[in-house]
């Protein structure tokens, strides 16, 4: 079962990307976690990619789908995977179905988890993470026992910049410009299956699984 998740940030869709692994026992593949553990190691990909980030310059595609292509060939990846961060654009999932069809395969699932922007800004911004220990809060979901002190180390909370209101809207405009028209990219592929996201974690991954039989 070979899955790509999408979804606005703070949708929830990494939660259900975990979720989904675990039930079903395939990896949880994230491209943050491809290119700590390319750079890490020093492959070529990852020396490469490396040089691009140092110049503050985004992953050429093909680097990014090279490092995917070497994971998903992995031994662990042989009954399928989700795929987590990837595709954000309409060229990386051209590039993506291409190499995939090559090897005669190709992605089973595309599973959109919807959440309207409003609810989204209100989910991000809400968020506050504990400096010291990493502990993270809602204001309205997840409160402290005492307002703004962590409940673990007693460290006074902090909003990160990436959920501020402003940062979350300009998250939200890249998403729509650039990631969006992937779900008419797998809409028309027949393998997009829409999800809401607006209920509880549980409720998603019910309807998740439902989806996934």
């Amino acid at each position: 079962m070979k899955i790509v998740m999408l979804g606005a940030p703070g949708a929830g869709k990494g939660t259900q990307a975990l979720n989904i692994a675990k039930e079903y026992d395939i990896p949880h593949i994230s491209t943050g976690d491809i290119f700590r553990a390319n750079i890490k190691n020093g492959t070529e990909l990852g020396i490469k990619a490396k040089e691009y980030m140092d110049q503050g310059a985004l992953v050429p595609d093909e680097i990014t789908i090279g490092m995917l292509l070497n994971r998903i060939s992995e031994s662990d990846c042989e009954n399928g995977y989700v795929l987590d961060g990837f595709p954000r654009t309409i060229p990386q999932a051209e590039s993506l179905r291409a190499a995939l069809s090559e090897n005669g395969d190709k992605l089973d699932y595309a599973i959109d988890i919807e959440v309207p922007d409003e609810e989204i800004t209100k989910r991000m911004s809400g968020r506050r993470s504990c400096p010291k220990c990493g502990g993270t809060y809602h204001i309205e979901f997840n409160k402290t026992k005492v307002e703004g002190i962590c409940d673990v180390c007693g460290t006074e909370l902090i909003q990160r910049a990436d959920d501020k209101p402003e940062t979350v809207l300009s998250r939200l405009e890249t998403y729509h410009k650039q990631t969006q028209p992937l779900i008419d990219f797998y809409k028309e592929e027949g393998i997009l299956e829409t999800v809401d996201g607006t209920v509880s974690p549980k409720e998603v991954f019910k309807a998740v699984t439902e989806v996934l039989g």
